[in-house]
């Protein structure tokens, strides 16, 4: 088979995997998607007993189809090997009758491991293939967790340079260490005045702007993209959805074509986006709940068909989905449109320049295989305290938000099907807001005194991630405005 991609915005644009990939954007400023979502061609019966490696070439040889089966195992290989702290890559953890999907057992101790591992290599395969001499630069925003596994992936990556953009004072302080010690001749990361969604637009419009690629490659640069926005970001995180129910079979705790119902702590739109493939793949999922923060911009469009950005912007303690522009959420738009890619250029525009749009009540009817919730600060707090009061079981602050959304959507529904949770980070990532909610006494003490006391709680020892920022050096200090983004990128590749 030969699968394609094409643009949102274009659908006459028809690039190979590997040059979405390499392109990260289309040109037209719309994402890549497929030209169809492809059917798992192995069963359920036969992917319980593969590894996660095994698993990742069954669904990603679906998607990456101009990919030799060397090349795509190799990449494979190089990406999901001892620098996660579990040989399954992903744990499957059952707490009361709930399954936690633990995505935080790579480098960064953040569920973008799991794709930030592999896109480094899928990258430089895809530039070989393509016979690209231009240097890759690696142009991304970060609300806190993608900029440093994207940082870890890319350091010291032939052929490669990274640059990440940050919102000062809108990540944890345990994120920003993580990012600003980062090691790579090739790795500059940038504080921002101003918030995530501030970021990821400068650098769509570093993408967008045709005058400044010509600039960049007279010089012997192009753009790619790290973040989700990148259909190798994607793919990969398609892998942990049919990954978890494989073994869910294989330990039982599911028959063969029981529905899972998947619950999602949701920013951007991409990690539920990958669980929506995965069912489209024949993954016998039935609801994808959408769990978000006070900032409920998708909450509000799943209640009523409006997605509105216009609203105040709110720091909370779950700073990876404090987003009010979810980039991923265009491909969805695509699909309900019936894959009209004018009317989703005609709603991406709306959005751009009066910061809303509203789909029409057919495009709203096919939005069925999702419902949402969200949590309100108090509301996090108190799950985490629940849970841990109950179990012994310590979650972070965004796996909180998709526990507690999880909970009240089944006491409303009364389904009586089991849920899967996608536990995002480690708590230790949010060790102050953490342990501040399973006991007020410690919200006075210093975030990285209660690094041991987490340990000593929670019976789970330090990840290697949290020893090596303790006495790292910083190593990056820029900071600008968000209107000077283009200028300091710019200054960073003459250097």
């Amino acid at each position: 088979m030969s699968l394609h991609y094409k643009s949102t915005r274009n659908s006459e644009l028809k690039v190979t995997a590997s040059e979405a990939i390499l392109k990260g954007l289309a040109p037209d400023g719309g994402l890549f998607v497929p030209e169809e979502i492809p059917k798992l061609d192995v069963s359920m019966e036969q992917l319980k007993s593969m590894s996660y490696q095994e698993i990742a070439y069954e669904v990603m040889k679906l998607f990456l189809a101009d990919f030799t089966e060397g090349e795509l195992k190799g990449c494979i290989e190089k990406a999901y090997d001892s620098k996660f702290d579990t040989e399954e890559i992903a744990s499957l953890v059952k707490v009361s009758d709930t399954y936690y999907l633990e995505l935080f057992h790579g480098a960064t101790i953040a569920f973008k491991d799991m794709a930030l591992s592999i896109l480094p290599h899928l990258l430089t395969t895809s530039a070989k293939k393509n016979h690209v001499e231009n240097k890759i630069v690696i142009l991304t925003a970060t609300s806190g967790d993608t900029g440093k596994a994207a940082m870890a992936g890319f350091a010291d990556v032939e052929g490669t340079q990274i640059i990440v953009f940050y919102p000062k004072n809108g990540v944890s302080k345990v994120q920003e260490l993580q990012m600003v010690t980062q090691k790579g001749s090739n790795v500059d990361v940038v504080a921002i005045h101003g918030n995530f969604d501030n970021a990821q637009s400068g650098v769509k419009a570093m993408f967008e702007n045709k005058e400044l690629a010509e600039e960049l490659a007279g010089k012997g640069y192009q753009f790619s993209s790290a973040n989700s926005i990148n259909i190798g970001r994607l793919v990969p995180q398609v892998v942990y959805y049919v990954y978890a129910y494989a073994k869910l079979l294989e330990n039982e705790e599911l028959a063969n074509g029981e529905e899972l119902q998947v619950v999602v702590p949701t920013g951007n739109f991409g990690n539920i986006l990958a669980a929506y493939y995965a069912k489209q793949m024949g993954v016998p999922i039935g609801k994808l709940i959408c769990a978000s923060n006070e900032n409920k911009v998708l909450f509000d469009f799943f209640q009523t068909g409006t997605y509105d950005k216009n609203r105040e912007f709110v720091l909370t303690t779950s700073p990876s989905m404090d987003i009010l522009i979810s980039s991923n959420l265009e491909r969805l738009i695509y699909v309900i449109a019936g894959e009209d890619s004018d009317k989703t250029k005609e709603l991406m525009e709306a959005l751009k320049k009066d910061g809303t749009y509203t789909v029409s009540e057919d495009m709203k009817a096919k939005l069925s295989d999702f419902a949402a919730g969200y949590a309100t600060e108090d509301e996090t707090a108190e799950q985490i305290h629940d849970v841990y009061d109950k179990t012994g079981y310590v979650m972070d602050t965004h796996t909180a938000v998709a526990s507690y959304v999880c909970s009240r959507y089944e006491q409303s529904e009364k389904t009586g099907k089991k849920y899967l949770i996608a536990s995002t980070a480690s708590p230790y990532k949010f060790v102050k807001s953490v342990m501040t909610a399973i006991d007020a006494k410690y919200a006075e003490e210093d975030e990285f005194a209660l690094l041991p006391k987490l340990q000593e709680l929670s019976q789970v020892g330090m990840p290697q991630a949290i020893k090596d920022i303790l006495d790292a050096n910083v190593l990056h200090n820029i900071e600008c405005d968000v209107d000077q983004m283009e200028e300091t990128v710019k200054q960073i590749l003459n250097r």
